[in-house]
């Protein structure tokens, strides 16, 4: 863990999860939800984008960034002030991965996993992604940076709909 990680006593949301994948997840200062109404209606309620996460237990990629940004104090801040984050066990549920992943490819993105995506408090995807580094290499942006740009640029309702209605047009 990094210097910036927090004690394994916190315990978000996936603490009651049966999923092996969520719960290797559930020690994050994330504060995750699972997928289900209470995680949107929280989005919808409090009108904070969603930062969904899509991934499974034998992912070495899923891990990786688990290690480098769900498990890092500082990022889990950012994504808990900016958005109702959400993570979803690709293999317990293939039908929102399915959803999830055919909206990245619509946006011009390759696919693969972890699966990042950013929704509005509707569900909406707006932007996407697949790992994104804690610090800037391989391409990619930093995950922090993609969380801000995206809660940020995702603050207008009115582009939240543009997009969302430009991807699934097509």
């Amino acid at each position: 863990m990094s210097s910036n990680s927090v004690a394994t006593s916190h315990e978000n949301r996936l603490g009651h999860e049966t999923s092996p994948y969520l719960l290797q997840h559930k020690h994050n200062p994330v504060d995750w939800w699972p997928w289900g109404i209470e995680a949107l209606a929280e989005a919808k309620r409090t009108n904070k984008p969603i930062l969904l996460s899509v991934g499974y237990a034998a992912c070495h990629w899923c891990h990786v960034m688990a290690h480098e940004s769900f498990e890092d104090a500082a990022t889990a801040q950012v994504m808990n002030d900016l958005f109702v984050n959400i993570k979803v066990d690709r293999e317990e549920r293939p039908d929102i991965d399915q959803i999830y992943m055919s909206a990245l490819h619509h946006l011009g993105e390759h696919g693969g996993w972890p699966l990042t995506m950013f929704l509005t408090p509707n569900g909406e995807p707006f932007w996407g992604g697949t790992y994104f580094p804690n610090t800037a290499r391989y391409g990619k942006p930093a995950s922090t940076s993609c969380v801000r740009s995206s809660a940020y640029s995702g603050r207008s309702p009115k582009a939240w709909s543009r997009t969302a209605a430009r991807l699934w047009r097509s």
